[in-house]
């Protein structure tokens, strides 16, 4: 029996040989594929001549083509139908033009090409509605057609984006859309194309494109991006690989070359950023009334727990205001998660630009910021309540309005996302889901009037209360203008949306995940100290700090009570808010000026103290605030915030011991714990060695 299986099974592979061998002068077997031929089952070597034989209609060698054609097919048809023939071409006439010749005799372009312009320069072509998913970071120029990236519309003749696809967020696309053609004839429109062409690519180039070129083609030109903050955040161990990955397995392919050779390398569809219908039919909403309203800009709230893309619904829902709008102000709630400024701060911005990346990628400067000094308002709700009013009052009501709250929706955190309701009074309220997400009640108008907050009470009491809604105002302390005529809560519009995605942090790594991205916002800031490309980098030991005297500028510990003997050494080495009070210090004489409770102050910037002169009573303040700003800065806030790790240990150039880097460090110091104002246990005091944070290891 075993021997008349083997028989049979001998027989089968020598047929299916002989047909194949009959096919040799159509398929241009070589050796290798007929070895593996023999070992394939029947279904396989039925699915792979069938292959050859659709890549050899298709005019390409079958080397090449044969899995692009095969994905085409199987695309085309469901996995049960059996396949259609091959229809055998017919000699066609000569066509009018190029364009015709791309679309009647070539087939559609699977898999956007890709093709080297020179160094550090590529070519992509994308047919209409497919998208490039990539990772890495490139400047992207629309030469013919329309793309989409990351919700903002690039059209022919704007100027270059920088994109960031980076390792710590969701990958991005290039998605090419419908554009209106023009009425115009083939000739005309092939001599607009090769004209816009022309100043971006040489002749050859320019006839590659014009041959794999079709109507709705969209024709884009991809960068090699080099910037101050991309080379000074590289510059140091472990964040290298947050721009550019490289690939495990390198491969060989021309398309991996020219990505290689601009900065980006290709990625899976699944690996980009995927929108549910919900945040759609949001965003869509959202633009929709942001364009049409009259009678007033709407103020959007967005809300939810921890990781279910706030952050990310924020970036797009403003890159698709942009397209229709010059501009869109973005007020920041969120400590520990900025979006456009360094963290513990919260801030008024106006964006004019997009945003196509992740927020240490694109700082901005903010219209009114005031530095709160820690990256959580635990333990101090009121003065957190406080700032927000502050800075909310320089909202001048021209532009929509997006409001950006903390991921802290239980206990107390959704009391407080309550006050904020209250206070701010949007029309729009965005509230986040996701399967992980801890249960949070819907935020509807009805349900915001029966509550209490942390510091305001539902209506119901205040009508049994019999208090009135300008009794309310004074009691929230608004402004004189606003007393006269009190804000009424007229309610919001409740938007769901549910989210489904890859959730990779949990909560146990999600604080130092957090606390690499806060790091990372802090050397983007600290890279406006770098001179501008293609300077080399200075290292920041190197570059001459500012001269503060000690009389000039008054001192406060935001986070912690610090004795007065010891704020020198708090403030030494730290990290300090700019800040301008309303109080003139310069009638003391001797320093340095000590505040007794923090003030909410503008903040116009950050720095370093990279040392005290105790002889001479100066501070020595390393900063990117330009010198006309620093001369209105009589304040210096210091708070929970710290400079990154890796800017203390790995400064170049330096001999011997490292300034400001110990192994001798003393527990007892109230403050030096990682529990703010707490002392650690006795067996804790004893000298420990040092060792390398959690956060260096997990990025290298």
């Amino acid at each position: 029996m075993a021997d008349s299986g083997l028989l049979l099974k001998r027989g089968s592979c020598r047929s299916t040989w002989l047909r194949a061998r009959k096919a040799r002068p159509q398929l241009i077997l070589s050796r290798r594929p007929r070895r593996r031929l023999g070992t394939l089952r029947w279904c396989g070597r039925r699915r792979l001549r069938r292959r050859l034989l659709q890549a050899q209609a298709a005019g390409v060698d079958w080397r090449e083509g044969a899995r692009q054609v095969s994905r085409a097919a199987a695309a085309g048809r469901p996995k049960t139908a059996t396949p259609s023939p091959i229809p055998s071409p017919t000699p066609a006439s000569e066509p009018e033009s190029e364009f015709e010749s791309a679309s009647s005799c070539r087939r559609p372009l699977l898999i956007p090409p890709v093709r080297p312009v020179g160094p550090g320069r590529a070519l992509l072509l994308l047919p209409v509605e497919q998208g490039f998913t990539f990772s890495g970071i490139c400047r992207v120029t629309c030469l013919y057609g329309q793309v989409q990236v990351f919700g903002f519309t690039i059209s022919q003749g704007q100027p270059a984006r920088d994109i960031f696809s980076v390792y710590t967020h969701s990958c991005l696309s290039i998605h090419a859309l419908h554009y209106s053609l023009p009425e115009k004839s083939k000739k005309e429109l092939k001599r607009e194309a090769r004209n816009l062409l022309k100043s971006h690519l040489n002749l050859d180039d320019r006839r590659w494109s014009m041959q794999n070129f079709s109507l709705q083609c969209s024709i884009v030109l991809l960068e090699h991006l080099k910037t101050a903050s991309v080379n000074f955040i590289t510059s140091y161990p472990g964040s290298s690989y947050i721009f550019v990955q490289e690939s495990p397995t390198p491969q060989i392919k021309p398309e991996y070359l020219a990505l290689r050779s601009v900065g980006i390398r290709k990625e899976k569809k699944r690996k980009g950023l995927q929108l549910t219908e919900s945040t759609l039919s949001a965003l869509e909403e959202l633009v929709s009334v942001s364009c049409e309203e009259v009678d007033g800009c709407p103020v959007i709230l967005v809300c939810g727990s921890q990781d279910v893309g706030k952050s990310t619904f924020n970036r797009y829902l403003i890159n698709q205001l942009l397209n229709s709008l010059p501009c869109v102000d973005y007020l920041e709630c969120d400590l520990g998660q900025t979006e456009f400024t360094p963290p513990g701060c919260i801030s008024l911005l106006n964006i004019t630009e997009p945003v196509l990346g992740p927020p240490f990628t694109h700082l901005r400067t903010p219209q009114k910021m005031v530095y709160y000094g820690k990256p959580s308002c635990k333990n101090n709700y009121e003065n957190y309540i406080d700032i927000i009013k502050y800075v909310f009052s320089a909202y001048k009501r021209e532009s929509p309005l997006i409001v950006n709250t903390m991921g802290w929706v239980s206990d107390q955190g959704l009391l407080l996302l309550i006050d904020l309701i209250r206070l701010l009074s949007p029309s729009h309220v965005v509230q986040f889901r996701c399967d992980h997400s801890k249960y949070m009640p819907d935020l509807t108008s009805q349900y915001v009037d029966d509550m209490d907050g942390l510091y305001t009470k539902s209506k119901t009491k205040m009508r049994n209360r019999r208090f009135r809604l300008a009794a309310f105002a004074d009691a929230l302390e608004f402004a004189d203008e606003e007393k006269e005529s009190p804000v009424e809560f007229t309610g919001h519009k409740l938007i769901g949306v549910y989210t489904d995605f890859t959730y990779r942090i949990t909560p146990r790594n999600r604080e130092s995940h957090n606390k690499i991205l806060r790091d990372l916002t802090i050397l983007s800031y600290l890279s406006q100290l770098q001179p501008p490309m293609p300077k080399p980098l200075s290292p920041l030991h190197s570059l001459t700090p500012y001269q503060v005297p000690f009389n000039a500028v008054a001192l406060r510990i935001t986070h912690s009570d610090v004795a007065p003997t010891h704020i020198l050494y708090a403030v030494n080495a730290s990290w300090v808010g700019l800040c301008k009070i309303q109080d003139d210090v310069r009638g003391y004489t001797n320093g340095p000026i000590l505040l007794a409770q923090t003030p909410i102050c503008d903040c116009l910037g950050f720095g370093i103290c990279r040392g005290i002169d105790m002889e001479k009573r100066l501070y020595h303040i390393l900063t990117p605030v330009p010198p006309e700003e620093l001369r209105t800065v009589n304040c210096l806030l210091v708070g929970a915030i710290a400079i990154p790790h890796c800017v203390l240990k790995c400064q170049r150039g330096i001999e011997g011991t490292v300034p400001y880097v110990t192994t001798d460090y003393n527990f007892k110091i109230p403050g030096a714990s990682e529990k703010i104002g707490a002392r650690e246990p006795e067996e804790a005091h004893k000298e420990k060695p040092y060792r390398r944070p959690k956060f260096c290891r997990k990025m290298k």
